[in-house]
């Protein structure tokens, strides 16, 4: 029945890999070249990859084995990104791999690569930092060196002189004949090149220089053109600038600012444009504006704006009312944390079957902001409801807070035991051979942990739980005891708790 049931999860696990594994390949060109991506027990980068390849058909390689240094078991996926903008989009490339997986973690796929960049990365939750790119050149044969050819074109209301009044709008155009128009870019007054993506409305008065260039699939990159006009006032603009006041700074609890506010005056102007802008704070004299305005003084303030542009129509004055108040106190007073455990005890003051740790924190100052328990020997976690342990033994559970002006309290701990060394203390124990969840076989055993109880006693993959991370951390917790009474392996653990996280119990 058991040798079954592997057989069963290897056909599973196959079927998964399948369905993970959905690559572009083509029918009838052969590989060119071979690319070989690696994998280890590091989850923030691949353990090698290449970074140029020529254009054809490639065949990839990738590993991740005990071979290349995988000791764990811990599974990585290859694959190409489809979405973010200034990458090719060509190639549909999804490969996870394990040591333990039917390939032994090594799988090859071919596709076909063009000339330009390709961002690849693991999709696994956690490893997000495992990232890089692949530049392709252009291929030998046919390969195309030509440049794209592109146009620009100035449009707008123009005066006798020449001129385009209130604004000018330029209309960028590529075409290339051989491996296509990749991408297009312009710039402003020699600023800073930008992707061109719709025609460029300049209205800025006085002379301008617009330039463009585009670059194809192949990489070549055309000459740069350029266009020149001047932009003038609009004739008859009788519109006053729009100008708007935006404030910012720490803010207490009734919407006065903290310590000082800063204040951010704009105006746009359609017509002849903005000519000045000014202000005025608290009934003084009106001031040029020029740069953000801070405000430190405690107390009200009543700040006036306003704009006018270069054919002289002036806004109407805009109010902006508010408040600094001072800052309170430096919090240097850590919080104040306790911890309770309840359950149902023996004679011996021991727990029976569960006892809950419940852990509450206060703070009077800046507030609360992290709250930590740690089970046993386990690594610190982050404390949102009480912690049920069911293990039987001896168990030490440390906890302790830091509020937000960084003071922490100092770590405390109390300490229990679950009862239950002697008899049976699951009488209707779960005899299922191996550790299942949520219908996922780990393939770990569910041996008796010592009193009657198996491993999927105490998983309890049954019970209520509020949330789904606390289901994970009571896998944790379980497993981490477990482990330390020598019942399970570290990789047995791990097995366990992935596939507590992988599941929908608690959600």
């Amino acid at each position: 029945m058991r040798t079954s049931l592997r057989l069963r999860t290897g056909a599973a696990l196959i079927g998964l890999l399948l369905a993970v594994l959905t690559i572009s390949v083509p029918t009838a060109a052969a590989a060119a070249e071979t690319l070989t991506w690696t994998a280890d027990d590091d989850i923030t980068r691949y353990r090698s990859a290449p970074a140029t390849a020529v254009a054809g058909a490639t065949t990839i390689v990738f590993e991740n084995s005990a071979a290349t240094g995988n000791t764990t078991g811990m599974p990585h996926t290859l694959t190409f990104d489809t979405s973010t903008e200034g990458y090719n989009h060509d190639v549909t490339l999804n490969i996870l791999a394990g040591p333990f997986d039917v390939n032994n973690g090594r799988h090859t796929a071919t596709v076909t690569l063009t000339p330009g960049r390709y961002r690849y990365f693991c999709t696994i939750p956690g490893h997000s930092t495992m990232v890089g790119e692949l530049t392709v050149t252009g291929g030998g044969g046919g390969e195309d060196t030509t440049a794209p050819a592109v146009t620009g074109t100035v449009t707008g209301d123009r005066d006798a002189a020449g001129d385009y009044t209130g604004s000018a709008t330029v209309t960028v155009a590529a075409t290339d004949g051989g491996s296509g128009v990749k991408t297009v870019e312009y710039q402003v007054d020699d600023t800073s090149w930008q992707p061109y993506t719709a025609p460029v409305v300049v209205s800025a008065l006085g002379d301008h220089a617009v330039q463009f260039r585009a670059t194809d699939n192949a990489g070549n990159v055309s000459t740069t053109g350029s266009v020149s006009f001047r932009v003038v006032a609009a004739p008859g603009d009788t519109t006053a600038p729009t100008v708007t006041t935006a404030l910012t700074g720490e803010r207490n609890a009734t919407g006065d600012y903290l310590g000082r506010a800063t204040a951010t005056i704009t105006a746009t102007d359609t017509g002849s444009g903005v000519d000045r802008i000014e202000y005025q704070l608290d009934g003084g004299a009106w001031t040029a504006y020029t740069a953000p305005l801070v405000v430190g003084t405690a107390g009200m303030h009543m700040l006036h704006s306003r704009a006018t542009d270069k054919a002289g129509n002036t806004s109407a004055v805009q109010m902006t009312h508010f408040t600094v108040a001072e800052r309170p106190a430096e919090d240097t007073t850590p919080p104040t944390v306790t911890a309770a455990v309840t359950g149902e005890k023996d004679d011996n003051g021991d727990y029976l079957g569960t006892a809950t740790v419940t852990v509450t924190a206060t703070d009077t100052g800046s507030g609360l902001d992290t709250v930590q328990y740690r089970l046993d020997s386990g690594g610190w976690t982050a404390y949102t409801t009480p912690v049920a342990v069911s293990t039987p033994g001896p168990h030490t559970v440390g906890y302790r807070a830091t509020d937000k002006a960084g003071n922490s309290a100092a770590e405390q701990q109390v300490t229990f035991t679950i009862a239950g060394q002697d008899g049976d203390a699951c009488p209707d124990s779960d005899t299922r051979t191996t550790v299942i969840i949520a219908g996922v076989d780990t393939g770990v055993p569910s041996a008796d942990t010592g009193n009657g109880c198996t491993v999927n006693d105490l998983i309890a993959e049954r019970a209520a739980y509020p949330t789904h991370a606390a289901f994970v951390r009571h896998a944790e917790a379980v497993t981490a005891a477990l482990v330390t009474a020598g019942r399970l392996t570290a990789r047995q653990a791990g097995a366990i708790v992935r596939a507590a996280a992988r599941s929908d119990i608690g959600a």
